[in-house]
């Protein structure tokens, strides 16, 4: 555990890739095989589930160091971070501890079906053992929280480095369903499997934004081009006489679309396909928001199936008759999707996602323009000579998303932010104009500068009305161009609206509140962009 943060430390302490690869490295050079297994799964998003809730934390730490309830409140608003805050007004341990970082894990994951008496036991013997910065790592571990600033790519490539082997074949050794308390190092990263798990997918490739003009990346013969669809990016595979359906966040959503369980009499095993998977009903794809009644749920019911039908638009083939085709060019490989998408047997199901004909960029330019009309984002760019990539690569996929939608809105509310954020109020509430008062409908807590940032803080320290624990209402003066990439009807807010990937675009220093968009203005984007 002492070596397990004092990497997270050194990971937590830089920017810098090169510095963040060294200390993975260094630490797999020196970490038993065991915690290797460990910190591969917490570095690569494998959580536990949180085994003691947040509340009993506040209650019992506010205990152990002898502060009353209301003070440990303030000193967490203040903080930001409970895990932190709790590691910081707790007394000094009693003892130390040389257990390993199995060990804790395993000690954390036993509590999940203890009674509370046990659990606040447990969890007191182990704040009496470890340091501050030990004890905010478990805290993190304990209520499932635990993040870093590391991409999987960084975590693979130090682990190339350690074992000598290939990053792509590494990173797909990591895909899939693997259980960091049964898996064994040996076994996951350095034993040849020749008949690898059947389920895998294939580590996905990712584009960038484009920022400029398509111009930039070379003349328009050498790339496809192709609608960009807002739904669930996915792989779907046939092998073994079975069927499997992966997103890209490594989640096996196989029982949320029982769907594709037709995969099996569709597709030949030994097939790979990658796309998106779109909420589809009477020949048009609707917004993600009929997507989500399907991610949240246990249990898929045939009324949900009814309500929000989904289809899977088919980008890519990956693999073919058991072959690994993502060496080969985009233009290759598009030929096998389209070649075999022919033969199939007609199923709505499965789409091919259609490739844009253009002749020039400003034709293309056009094109994207219309992108709302059928609801996708706008345009992908693929080159023709490009191979299939591991993670976001620049160079031969790009997005060319349509520009946001965007309302100006009044900040009305406002909370401390997280992270290195914590001190500052910078997660805030908007809203619009319906006569004389202002109606909320969004929050944001992106797209500022640290300079804004510390001057609206500022501005909500001197303009506080109210404080509802920890918001605060302040005086409605600031209006800010909010940004987004959709809208949607909701019963779940009060507005009647629901915003995509809301953010502050800029701070309208130059505008007075009184001319903020109205709640009119909102409805008429409803009607114009929404569902």
């Amino acid at each position: 555990m002492q070596r397990f943060t004092q990497l997270f430390r050194a990971l937590d302490e830089t920017n810098k890739t090169n510095a963040k690869v060294q200390a993975l490295h260094s630490y797999f050079d020196e970490a038993d095989a065991k915690d290797k297994v460990w910190t591969i799964a917490l570095m690569s998003g494998r959580r536990p589930k949180r085994t003691v809730n947040s509340n009993y934390i506040r209650e019992w730490s506010a205990e152990l160091s002898g502060l009353p309830t209301w003070l440990f409140e303030e000193t967490y608003h203040i903080v930001g971070d409970l895990g932190e805050t709790v590691a910081k007004i707790l007394p000094p341990p009693t003892g130390t501890s040389s257990h390993s970082l199995d060990y804790w894990m395993r000690y954390i994951s036993a509590m999940r079906d203890l009674e509370i008496e046990e659990k606040k036991s447990r969890v007191f013997a182990a704040w009496m053992q470890l340091n501050d910065f030990e004890r905010f790592v478990f805290n993190k571990l304990m209520m499932g929280s635990f993040r870093v600033g590391l991409s999987q790519k960084l975590m693979v490539r130090a682990l190339a480095k350690h074992t000598g082997k290939e990053e792509n074949e590494l990173a797909h050794r990591l895909m899939g369903q693997w259980d960091p308390f049964t898996e064994d190092f040996e076994n996951l990263i350095l034993k040849q499997k020749p008949a690898d798990d059947l389920s895998k997918p294939y580590p996905f490739y990712l584009a960038y934004q484009l920022e400029g003009v398509p111009a930039d990346i070379g003349e328009p013969q050498g790339w496809l081009a192709e609608q960009k669809w807002d739904g669930i990016r996915g792989q779907l595979i046939v092998r073994g006489g079975r069927h499997y359906l992966w997103s890209r966040g490594e989640e096996l959503i196989t029982e949320k679309f029982p769907e594709f369980e037709q995969a099996i009499g569709l597709l030949p095993g030994g097939t790979v396909l990658d796309g998106e998977i779109l909420p589809y009903k009477d020949g048009q794809v609707l917004g993600f928001q009929e997507l989500q009644t399907r991610i949240g749920r246990k249990n898929i019911t045939k009324k949900i199936l009814e309500q929000a039908p989904v289809v899977m638009r088919l980008y890519d083939v990956l693999e073919w008759e058991g072959k690994d085709l993502r060496g080969e060019p985009q233009k290759h490989r598009r030929e096998i999707l389209e070649h075999f998408y022919a033969q199939l047997v007609p199923n709505p199901l499965l789409q091919l996602s259609q490739l844009v004909q253009f002749n020039s960029w400003e034709e293309l330019a056009c094109i994207r323009e219309r992108s709302r009309e059928s609801n996708s984002e706008g345009i992908m760019l693929k080159h023709k000579e490009g191979t299939y990539q591991v993670g976001r690569k620049k160079g031969d996929w790009w997005k060319w998303k349509v520009d946001p939608l965007t309302i100006d809105a009044v900040m009305i509310y406002a909370m401390r932010g997280h992270g290195r954020r914590a001190n500052l109020y910078t997660d805030y509430t908007f809203a619009v104009w319906k006569g004389d008062e202002l109606v909320p409908f969004t929050k944001a807590y992106s797209g500022l500068t640290d300079a804004e940032f510390n001057k609206v803080d500022a501005f909500v320290k001197r303009n506080t009305v109210e404080r509802f624990g920890p918001v605060r209402s302040v005086k409605p003066e600031l209006v800010f161009e909010i940004a987004f990439e959709g809208i949607q009807r909701s019963t779940r807010h009060k507005s009647g609206v629901a915003l995509r990937f809301p953010r502050m675009k800029r701070w309208r220093q130059d505008k007075p509140a009184h001319e903020a968009n109205s709640y009119a203005d909102l409805q008429a984007m409803l009607e114009q962009y929404g569902n």
